[in-house]
């Protein structure tokens, strides 16, 4: 994973990375992939506080691109729509049996 780049938004409480990922002769990453990937990035960082958005990976091309939000607490994930939380749920989930 390779940052392109990295804000730190302190008014929203959290870090911004756009981030593209080479996964060459691999499939596209999946969601739980990608914030474990992000976790190694931001060190002391939170699975639970971590969201993935604008994920990109153009037809025919092993790289993909996206945006990571990593939140410094569970109040600051007020901004996020539900959806959003619902969706970052469920790959958690999945990885836990694993």
């Amino acid at each position: 994973m390779e940052i392109i780049n990295r804000k730190e938004n302190a008014l929203l409480n959290r870090v911004e990375i756009e981030f593209t990922l080479n996964h060459d002769s691999e499939p596209t990453p999946s969601l739980a992939e990608m914030i474990s990937l992000v976790l190694k990035l931001e060190p002391g960082s939170k699975k639970e506080l971590v969201y993935i958005k604008n994920v990109n990976t153009r037809f025919g091309m092993p790289q993909t691109s996206g945006l990571a939000l990593i939140y410094a607490s569970e109040e600051s994930t007020s901004t996020e729509p539900d959806y959003i939380k619902t969706r970052h749920k469920i790959p958690e989930e999945s990885t836990g049996g694993n």
